[in-house]
């Protein structure tokens, strides 16, 4: 067997290609066999989280600007692509548009980051608005895409979506192509590229938020068919280990809210965009903890990881989007500063650590 790096030991070797930044992975892995062997290995990746050297990287569903309409109701004519931000740089880049999409990838579609692989699940065609059971998987080492295994049963849109940020993506509710809500879930297996059912939730959700933690995929607020826009205050959640659906206890959600801001930061909290404020759940109640700076307030997006919060919103409906990241256990706000070129609407947004 060949020395990864020749005349240094394999351990020495390994501690330099642990260094190479992410952005230089698909360089590095076409070198040579060996490189791409040890990229792709799991224990790469351990070792760089270790050691203190991955990053966190946020990956947002963005409107391309110079096709921007400018209403938040218009974002469907909108075209779009996937923004890439490294919060502790402040980096701003992109990916390669999904395959078989000029216009970059489906609207409307759900991310999920897992492992140092990005899943774009869903979403309607923009040229035809038809339904798409699409999966397509981004590999930061690769640099490509690959078509994963469709999406199961009925066609679904505005289902919620979550990955346990190591192997599986938690799909559950929306409504089908008749706008029925729907109740049903699934799993999908990134690694070995296959759909499993779950049990169904306790009630039809459409339009519900759907995260990930502590082992339960939590499925927060949405609506029923009969109910059409007057969204639940209730949540259900999965348990993985016990393979069941049980109840969250209490009104999770204020009467009609959207769950769409809801996420986990900090000690395991559930946040919330509210009322101009961030928010924070104490399982009962809830407390504003920040207000939002006024240039985020319309049509706000979260986005979480390592106890910090990332809001990207604006100022007033059309206008460009701007960034801030709130930072316990203070709750201060340092802005993020976003170019021109990433200013365009956002519609979702997840995060990876590679």
């Amino acid at each position: 067997m060949m020395d990864l790096i020749p005349c240094l030991p394999d351990e020495i070797a390994r501690e330099c290609l642990t260094r190479v930044p992410y952005t230089h992975f698909c360089t590095v892995s076409a070198v040579c066999k060996g490189w791409k062997e040890e990229l792709e290995s799991v224990q790469f990746h351990q070792r760089r989280k270790s050691g203190g050297l991955s990053r966190p990287i946020v990956v947002l569903t963005q409107a391309e600007p110079d096709r921007a309409l400018g209403a938040v109701k218009c974002a469907a004519a909108h075209a779009y692509r996937l923004a890439l931000l490294e919060p502790a740089t402040g980096a701003w880049g992109k990916l390669p548009p999904v395959p078989g999409f000029s216009g970059g990838l489906p609207l409307f579609c759900q991310c999920a980051g897992v492992g140092r692989k990005l899943v774009v699940i869903g979403g309607w065609n923009p040229t035809t608005w038809e339904v798409s059971k699409a999966v397509f998987v981004f590999d930061f080492v690769s640099g490509g895409w690959r078509r994963g295994g469709d999406m199961p049963g009925a066609s679904r849109s505005f289902f919620a979506c979550a990955s346990d940020s190591d192997r599986m993506v938690f799909v559950a509710g929306g409504h089908d192509e008749e706008k029925n809500a729907l109740k049903s879930a699934m799993l999908y297996d990134v690694a070995k590229d296959e759909w499993t059912p779950l049990p169904d939730m306790d009630r039809q959700r459409d339009e519900c938020k759907g995260i990930f933690h502590a082992g339960r995929f939590l499925v927060i607020g949405g609506y029923s068919t009969e109910m059409q826009g007057r969204f639940e205050r209730s949540a259900e959640a999965f348990d993985v280990a016990t393979w069941q659906w049980g109840q969250v206890e209490g009104d999770v959600l204020d009467i009609g809210s959207c769950p769409g801001t809801c996420v986990v930061g900090g000690e395991g909290k559930l946040y919330r965009c509210r009322a101009g404020h961030m928010a924070v759940s104490d399982g009962v109640t809830w407390r504003s903890v920040a207000e939002l700076p006024a240039d985020i307030r319309v049509s706000p997006n979260v986005v979480t990881w390592q106890g910090k919060l990332l809001v990207i919103g604006m100022a007033k409906c059309g206008g460009p989007y701007g960034a801030y990241v709130l930072e316990s256990p203070h709750y201060t706000w340092r802005k993020v500063r976003v170019p021109e070129e990433y200013s365009g609407h956002v519609q979702a947004g997840c995060c990876l650590e590679i």
